[in-house]
C-alpha cells in the first residue's frame, strides 16, 4: 500500500504507520519529494494541517496546490483522509466526483470551535468591540447607562447545525442559562431542555433569536441558507455568529443588516471569498468581529487527527466502515 503525506507527518507517524500497516507493508511517499507534474501512485492519502498551511479554497500556497496536484494525478487513489471538519474544498468535490473515498476529522476540533463561537457570542454580549476601541484610543469609556448590556440569562440561541460542534456548543449555552433552539436535517428531538426543528422549519424560529448561531456543513441545502429574507425575520437587534461556512451566509444581505442596524453585531470566523479583501467594509464596521477562519485552531488538534487517522487507516485496511466518511455524489 502506497501513502501519500507531508515530509512531515511521515516522519511524526512512521513507527505508528508501520505498525497499522502491518504485514500488508506499507510505502510513504512523501509529496514534498515527488516533482511537479508527475503521476502518483498512492493508493491513499492523508492530508494534515501542515499541507493545507494558511491556504484557502480559492487562493492555495505553493506546496497546498502541489499535493492536490498529486491527488489528482493518482489514478489509483482510493481513499483520502481530510484533517478538516468539512470537504467542500475543490479537491475533495473532484474526488469524491470519480468515486475516491473521503473521510473528515469532524469532531477532532469540536470543542475548540464550540468555545470560539462562545468567545464571539460573549465578545458581543459584553460590548467588548467598544471597549477594545476605547482602550485603543486610551479612553476610560464605560458603556452609558441606557446602553447596557442585556442579561444573557434567559435570551434564546437558535443554533443551526446538530454535529459535534453543535452539540458541543449547546452544552455552553444551556451552562450560561440561555434557551437553546436546534435547527438539524433529522426531525428527531435533540435532548432535554432543547427545543429541535428541521431545517425547513428554520424561517418558524428566527423571531425568536437573540443569537443565531451557524455551525452546519455546506451543503447545496445550506448553501445561501441565511439570505435576505432569514436575516428580515430575525428581531431588530439579533445578532450573528458564524462559524461554518461563509456560503452559507448572503454576504450582501449581512452586510446590509449590519449597516443598517437591524443585525445588533456579527462574529464571522468565515467569509464568502478568503482571505476576506481588504476592501471588504465587513472589516471597519464597529459591530463586527472578523477573524480569519480560524474558530478550530488550537495546539491539541494535530493529536487528535492523527489518533482519527490511524484509527480509520486500519479500519480502511480490514475493509471496515470509516468513521466521518463523506456520502458519495
Amino acid at each position: 500500500m502506497k501513502l501519500l503525506l507531508s515530509t512531515a507527518t511521515a516522519e511524526r507517524l512512521a513507527p505508528a504507520l508501520i505498525s497499522a500497516c502491518g504485514d500488508a507493508g506499507c510505502t510513504l511517499l512523501r509529496a514534498e519529494a515527488l516533482p511537479p507534474g508527475a503521476a502518483c501512485e498512492a493508493d491513499a492519502a492523508f492530508v494534515s494541517r501542515d499541507v493545507t498551511g494558511r491556504s484557502t479554497k480559492q487562493v492555495l500556497e505553493p506546496a497546498t496546490a502541489h499535493f492536490h496536484a498529486l491527488l489528482r494525478a493518482a489514478p489509483a487513489l482510493r481513499w483520502v483522509q481530510a484533517h478538516s471538519a468539512g470537504a467542500d474544498r475543490p479537491v475533495y468535490l473532484d474526488l469524491l466526483a470519480r468515486g475516491v473515498r473521503v473521510s473528515t476529522a469532524s469532531g477532532a476540533n469540536a470543542q475548540v470551535v464550540a468555545h470560539s463561537a462562545l468567545a464571539g457570542l460573549l465578545a458581543l454580549a459584553r460590548q467588548l468591540p467598544a471597549l477594545w476601541q476605547a482602550q485603543h484610543e486610551r479612553r476610560w469609556s464605560p458603556p452609558p447607562l441606557d446602553q447596557l448590556p442585556a442579561d444573557l440569562a434567559g435570551q434564546t440561541a437558535v443554533v443551526v447545525g446538530w454535529g459535534p460542534i453543535g452539540q458541543a456548543l449547546a452544552r455552553c449555552l444551556l451552562a450560561l442559562d440561555l434557551r437553546v433552539v436546534v435547527v438539524r436535517r433529522q426531525p428527531q428531538p435533540a435532548g432535554p431542555g432543547l427545543h429541535t426543528v428541521t431545517t425547513d422549519q428554520l424561517h418558524q424560529v428566527l423571531p425568536q433569536a437573540d443569537w443565531l448561531l451557524l455551525v452546519c456543513p455546506l451543503t447545496p441545502e445550506t448553501h445561501g441558507l441565511i439570505g435576505h429574507e432569514a436575516l428580515q425575520r430575525l428581531p431588530a437587534g439579533a445578532r450573528l455568529v458564524n462559524v461554518a461556512r461563509g456560503e452559507v451566509v448572503n454576504e450582501p444581505a449581512l452586510l446590509q443588516a449590519l449597516q443598517s442596524g437591524h443585525l445588533a453585531g456579527a462574529c464571522l470566523d468565515v467569509h464568502a471569498t478568503e482571505p476576506l479583501p481588504a476592501a471588504s467594509p465587513l472589516w471597519g464596521l464597529p459591530n463586527v468581529i472578523c477573524t480569519p477562519h480560524c474558530a478550530g485552531f488550537s495546539s491539541g488538534n494535530e493529536a487528535r487527527v492523527d489518533r482519527l487517522f490511524l484509527d480509520n487507516l486500519a479500519a480502511w485496511l480490514q475493509g471496515d466502515a470509516l468513521r466521518n466518511e463523506v456520502p458519495a455524489r
